[in-house]
Order: structure tokens, then C-alpha cells, then sequence
């Protein structure tokens, strides 16, 4: 009979196992040399979503290679998920792929560094987040497996407010609301009315006093009204953070991706 292993795939993965091999536990056919990373992504976790490996019980790296007969046992990426900062960083910077636009607007009225590009490719992305020390998010499971990618993470959720709530409650990030574009990531800074009146709507000059002004692109900034609207985006983001910050590290929560 043919050597094998066994793998135990936590719940919150199954969802990347192909629907007719979606068990908890895989049994794999054992080549005797092929890494747990390897077997793992063969299963269709990519190993960016993958957390603590045990093989019989012990915490083992991507690296180990089981033998054959083992259980091997796979868990999800704790969160908060801590990610390495440059000095005087407090917060990730993040790079989404072309399918994110929505979700890179509300980054950035959260005051989150985030690069988005309709017309990148995925090795112009890989390339990018490792210049620039970039979370890669994305829901392309292949461009998660690029081994050349630093640090990569899979949006759960089909719904732009799903997919910020997955974001904020696996990083759990430091936010600075309004104080980027969320047309092109610039910085935005104060701007006197007196300024920019000549470009403003009458009415628009009439019912509001305070503006800021991109310092990348010059798009001029007013809290319109739209802003109960993002308001309550930013109440609601701040709240799940600090409530992800003060807890546990703990697993995935619930998200739809349906």
C-alpha cells in the first residue's frame, strides 16, 4: 500500500480546499520528500493563510518534511497578525490588486497607506510589496503561492464592507482617518478657504468652512454631504479595532465569501 499522511485542515481553511476533497482531514499520498509547506499548498492552502504546523503534536516550520504515517495538523494565521515595521512606521502599508478598488478607498479614509492600481500585474505586485514593504491583499490564491512575495494576505468577504472588517480584524492597524485621498493615497493638509474658494461650487462655499487639499494629486477635501455616511465607516472601524487590539489573539471571524 502506498505511504501516506495525514492532514487536518482547521476550519477556517476548508474554504480553500477544492468543494469535493472540503474535509477537515486529507489523507495524502506520501512522496518521502516533498515539505509540509508544499503538501500543504497542494491541498490549496496558500501558505500566507497558514499558522502554527504541528506533525504528532509538535510545532514544526513549513520546511519540516513529515514521514509517512504522520498527522500532521494545520491552523490559521492568529489575529491580530503582527507585521514588521520600519522605524517610526506605525501602521502596515498595503498594496491590493485590481479586483480591491472600493476596498483601497475605504483603506484610505481610514488613513491607511494603501497603493492600488487598476492595470498591475501580479509580478508588477509582487515586485511593488517587496519594495516598498507592502501587505499584498488580494483574493488571487495564486499570487498568494509566489514564493518570491514577502507578505501576502486573502480578503475574505465578497462585499466591500466585509472585506474591510476582514482587514481591520486580522491587522488590526493603527488608523489616522481623514487624512489621506482616497483618490490617489496622497497626504491631505490643511487648505484656507480664501485659497481655493475660486474653485469651489457657490453653494459649497456657502456651507462649509473647512477644507484640506491633496498633497499628491491637489483634489480638494470637505466634509460634504456624504459625510454622515463615511463618518459612520470610520466610527465603525475604530471601534472593531480597538475592540481586535485590547483581545486575544484568535481565529478568522465569519466572513461570507458568497
Amino acid at each position: 500500500m502506498e505511504s501516506e499522511i495525514r492532514v487536518r485542515i482547521a476550519d477556517d481553511l476548508l474554504m480553500f480546499l477544492p468543494a469535493a476533497r472540503r474535509e477537515p482531514v486529507s489523507r495524502v499520498a506520501w512522496d518521502g520528500t516533498s515539505t509540509l509547506g508544499h503538501v500543504v499548498e497542494s491541498l490549496g492552502v496558500p501558505l500566507p493563510e497558514a499558522g502554527r504546523m504541528t506533525v504528532r503534536g509538535e510545532p514544526v516550520e513549513p520546511s519540516a518534511r513529515p514521514a509517512a504515517g504522520d498527522e500532521v495538523s494545520v491552523e490559521p494565521v492568529r489575529r491580530p497578525q503582527p507585521v514588521p515595521l520600519d522605524p517610526g512606521q506605525d501602521a502596515p502599508r498595503f498594496l491590493l490588486d485590481v479586483h480591491l478598488g472600493t476596498l483601497a478607498r475605504r483603506m484610505r479614509l481610514l488613513g491607511l497607506d494603501t497603493a492600488y492600481h487598476n492595470d498591475m500585474d501580479d509580478p508588477s505586485l509582487v515586485v511593488q510589496a517587496n519594495a516598498e514593504r507592502r501587505v499584498l491583499l488580494t483574493q488571487d490564491r495564486g499570487l498568494l503561492r509566489r514564493r518570491a512575495l514577502w507578505f501576502g494576505a486573502y480578503v475574505r468577504g465578497s462585499r466591500p464592507d466585509d472585506q474591510l472588517r476582514d482587514v481591520l480584524d486580522r491587522f488590526a492597524p493603527v488608523l489616522s482617518p481623514w487624512t489621506r485621498c482616497t483618490a490617489c493615497n496622497g497626504v491631505l493638509v490643511p487648505v484656507g478657504k480664501e485659497e481655493i474658494e475660486r474653485d469651489l461650487e457657490a453653494g459649497t462655499r456657502r456651507s462649509y468652512d473647512v477644507y484640506g487639499r491633496c498633497a499628491g494629486c491637489g483634489q480638494v477635501y470637505w466634509r460634504g454631504a456624504h459625510g454622515d455616511r463615511l463618518e459612520k465607516i470610520v466610527e465603525e472601524a475604530t471601534r472593531q479595532v480597538g475592540t481586535a487590539r485590547a483581545g486575544t489573539a484568535r481565529p478568522p471571524a465569519a466572513v461570507s465569501d458568497g
